[in-house]
């Protein structure tokens, strides 16, 4: 039973977001997963949304940093001050996870060292207890699904750094399959493209306005066209062009045949019983690409399996970890 002075924290701590709820209020911050650094003396800049609204305008000696990498943590310094900043935004500085319990979500697959990373990075700042539970399970959870039953469920979880393809049945995951490439890799893709196709060198921000605005997993019916700006690679001069749906379409190909592809093995790989429900009940898409135009139709076409976004797909992760919060605080 939980103390009363107690807080009980759910966590999904993600490569490009980190979402945060909190038992009896629901979800209490989501914020970028980025950090500003001075390069010439170490001290953070900015943090969150204030440290992503730098991308792309900082000066020579300020430097963007995604403290996490493919959804593990690459700085614990920085991810740790991160965290800290997150929750003194929610209750003040001298409050950091006293006497709190906290769930936190981590991928699939990920070694016994990096998960006991994530738990001593929160229990390093004064939490009471950490418990980290799989991302993939928390997402189905957080969508309604009937985890605890005798009936396979799948889901695929595209976050900004990995995506995941999971199994689940009786409340575990039964087979998992990963790949290292999710939104952030799409935004690197627009980047590549434009540069070797216009000589033009855009930034993280304009990849991912265009990834928004007229990417699609499928060929579109009505041509999307966006102007975007950059510094010509020949003249050294500001410069503005048009894009298209199509030839942006046609970069995300590669990313999409390895998302099908990991769908298709784990799909090889299911028991029959459980194939016959992922084939009955279709898969859950979740996760902030789950958001790209399109793909609930393209993933369909490709696999033959009934694709069903989730109604909340970049929150399901977090709402999952407050089920769990209220299943472990009864």
């Amino acid at each position: 039973m939980l103390n009363k002075f107690e807080q009980v924290f759910g966590i999904d701590l993600g490569t490009c977001n980190t979402l945060i709820y909190q038992k009896g209020k629901g979800i209490v911050l989501q914020e970028p997963s980025v950090v500003a650094i001075r390069t010439d003396t170490g001290r953070l800049e900015a943090i969150g949304e204030e440290a992503y609204a730098m991308i792309g305008r900082t000066p020579a000696n300020v430097e963007i940093i995604y403290p996490l990498q493919d959804g593990v943590i690459a700085n614990f310094d920085k991810t740790t001050a991160m965290m800290k900043y997150f929750i003194g935004k929610i209750y003040g500085r001298n409050q950091w996870f006293r006497r709190s319990q906290v769930v936190i979500t981590v991928p699939c697959g990920i070694t016994n060292v990096q998960k006991r990373a994530v738990e001593e990075m929160i229990i390093h700042k004064g939490a009471k207890k950490s418990v980290t539970l799989e991302e993939p399970l928390a997402a189905a959870i957080g969508a309604g699904l009937p985890v605890g039953e005798p009936v396979g469920s799948m889901v695929l979880d595209i976050g900004g750094g990995t995506s995941q393809v999971a199994l689940i049945s009786l409340g575990g995951i039964v087979l998992s399959k990963h790949v290292p490439f999710g939104g952030l890799s799409i935004d690197h893709d627009i980047i590549e493209y434009v540069k070797k196709t216009y000589n033009l060198i855009i930034g993280e921000r304009t990849a991912e306005e265009v990834k928004k605005n007229v990417a699609t997993a499928i060929r579109p019916i009505k041509e999307m066209k966006m102007e975007i700006r950059g510094r010509d690679l020949v003249m050294g001069l500001p410069k503005t062009i048009t894009v298209t749906s199509t030839e942006i379409s046609e970069i995300l190909d590669g990313f999409l045949i390895l998302i099908v592809n990991s769908i298709r093995q784990a799909m090889e790989q299911c028991p029959p019983e459980l194939a016959g429900d992922v084939m009955e009940r279709g898969i859950l898409l979740c996760g902030g690409g789950a958001l790209l135009n399109g793909l609930d139709r393209r993933l369909q076409l490709e696999i033959g399996v009934p694709i069903h976004l989730a109604e909340r797909p970049m929150e399901c992760t977090v709402l999952g970890t407050g089920e769990m919060l209220s299943y472990r605080a009864s």
